[in-house]
């Protein structure tokens, strides 16, 4: 019986590296306020950045995405560049909105880190808006669930969707990122919902004395 010829694996095993990397450097790591290993943010942005249409260097880069700022910094990044390459290791490093330690104030941070995304290339900004969409859709689930969700961020309420507005706005620039449209229309049902789950001051009563 002639053999069949094998189809070329879509995803090799530079992929299956650099999840493994990814694994054992956020290992013990929990998602914010949850009890949810952060592995999982790491492959739904794998995921989001492939059914996207993104090539396996982008997949592997939001693997990594958040591993200089959280897990070693410059030494971090240098071992990215040897194992995984310039291209993943560029991305990663421009998803990085800071790798001092201590980081900057949360503000200062973000405006800073929006303005080189502003720059950036389209690779970085595809990744970028992947990590952002999942972090957008957890937001919206916990809040259409009733959890309370403003207090895990250091932006609080108020910072946080002022910071994805202002990223709906610069990754949507130049019409060129298949993600930034979905990502627009899940920060505007987060708005939404956030309007909706802000509590009211009870109705003052009319006193009935003189």
């Amino acid at each position: 019986m002639p053999d069949v010829p094998r189809e070329q694996p879509l995803l090799s095993s530079r992929f299956k590296e650099a999840l493994g990397y990814a694994l054992d450097l956020h290992a013990g790591q929990l998602r914010k306020g949850s009890k949810v290993p952060y592995a999982a943010h790491l492959l739904a942005v794998a995921a989001i950045i492939l059914d996207h249409g993104g090539d396996e260097e982008l997949a592997i880069a939001g693997l990594l995405h958040d591993a200089v700022e959280d897990q070693g910094g410059p030494p971090t990044l240098e071992a990215i560049r040897r194992r995984f390459g310039k291209r993943v290791a560029d991305i990663v490093d421009q998803c990085s909105d800071t790798d001092a330690v201590p980081k900057p104030p949360w503000r200062e941070r973000k405006e800073h880190h929006l303005a080189i995304l502003a720059g950036a290339g389209a690779d970085v900004r595809f990744v970028y808006a992947a990590d952002k969409l999942h972090n957008a859709r957890a937001i919206l689930r916990d809040l259409q669930n009733g959890e309370s969700t403003w207090d895990r961020f250091n932006g609080g309420k108020e910072g946080t969707l002022w910071y994805y507005d202002r990223m709906v706005e610069v990754l949507g620039s130049g019409g060129s990122n298949p993600i930034a449209g979905e990502l627009e229309a899940v920060v505007a049902e987060l708005k939404r919902a956030a309007i909706s789950s802000t509590p009211h001051p009870p109705a003052r009563t009319r006193s009935n004395t003189t």
